[in-house]
């Protein structure tokens, strides 16, 4: 089932209202500031000079001079993967549905494992780091020693600007190593639809084709260019994310649920009835992620301004 978090077209048409606060997707509440935007970016198509900018300064921000493509979104390379060829997959389970889902629709063998070590002899592994939903982490050391028994190894670190330590990027670059990155989660920016893969020069050659000449939106480009040169804006980010996870969590156990685990941009808590406590949050017009394969684990992301706090913390104690 590819269900999703964000439905807020399903939460209003159920419960009404019109202020709600979307904690289910684990996209920042306080997104990064947007620039001024030069007027000609919305009335010319996107340069080369445009895309080689944002890859200048993703570049340096990662520290990563290996070969990359701008996309519209993890979301889109998720999609275009698939299509590099046919076989055996294995999928690192439970976590976003979308890798199976885009890999069965075009015709790969699918299998959702456990552990690590049980991705050896795919013609395809994938890999979420921090995993989403349980946020499971990886050393990527380790994660380099499946590269070598796999076709392919995908690693998704769509919330991975919240742990750089964790990041597959200094080894990017290699035979068979793809890397993905979205900008919109950490950022808070998730409607520019804009993300990041990172590979050998064959394989990001051959995506490039796939996506098209003009795959992001200038102004998508000239925001991204900002933002991946204001380090300040990250750091900062980064250590306010931190406590409010901790806040989150403090939270949830006062209303009796467990903590099991996640990021800073999103927590995993056990709850005695997943429904029935997403329930209540949507009654004070708060939207939450449930999911089909647990009764009992709901996932939420922190909030932003103090008006959201205040309403979430009303809600939590109800």
């Amino acid at each position: 089932m590819r269900d999703h978090g964000g439905n807020m077209d399903w939460a209003i048409d159920h419960y009404g209202g019109a202020d709600w606060i979307d904690l289910s997707t684990g996209i920042n509440r306080i997104p990064y500031p947007i620039p001024t935007i030069e007027p000609i970016l919305w009335q010319r198509l996107p340069t080369q000079s445009d895309m080689q900018a944002l890859q200048r300064a993703a570049s340096a921000h990662y520290h990563c001079a290996a070969p990359m493509m701008i996309c519209a979104g993890a979301q889109a390379a998720i999609q275009m993967i698939p299509h590099l060829g046919r076989g055996q997959a294995r999928v690192l389970t439970p976590t976003y549905n979308e890798h199976a889902a885009a890999l069965r629709a075009t015709g790969w063998q699918v299998d959702e494992v456990a552990d690590l070590a049980a991705l050896a002899g795919a013609d395809l592994a994938v890999v979420v780091n921090p995993n989403n939903p349980d946020g499971r982490t990886y050393d990527p050391k380790e994660l380099m020693l499946i590269l070598p028994k796999v076709g392919r190894l995908v690693v998704d670190e769509s919330f991975g600007d919240i742990a750089p330590q964790l990041s597959a990027l200094p080894f990017a670059g290699q035979m068979g190593l793809i890397v993905l990155r979205s900008f919109g989660k950490f950022w808070g920016l998730a409607g520019m639809r804009l993300g990041l893969v990172f590979g050998d020069d064959q394989t990001v050659s051959t995506l490039r084709a796939m996506a098209g000449p003009w795959p992001v939106a200038g102004p998508a480009l000239q925001i991204a260019t900002h933002a991946y040169q204001d380090r300040a804006w990250a750091d900062a980010t980064r250590r306010r994310l931190a406590q409010d996870g901790a806040r989150m969590d403090e939270l949830a156990r006062r209303s009796g649920w467990q903590v099991l685990g996640g990021t800073d941009l999103f927590r995993l808590y056990d709850t005695a009835d997943a429904a029935a406590a997403q329930d209540k949050l949507a009654r004070h017009q708060i939207w939450s992620r449930i999911f089909p394969y647990s009764k009992t684990w709901l996932r939420l992301g922190p909030a932003g301004a103090a008006k959201e706090w205040a309403r979430l913390a009303r809600a939590m104690s109800a």
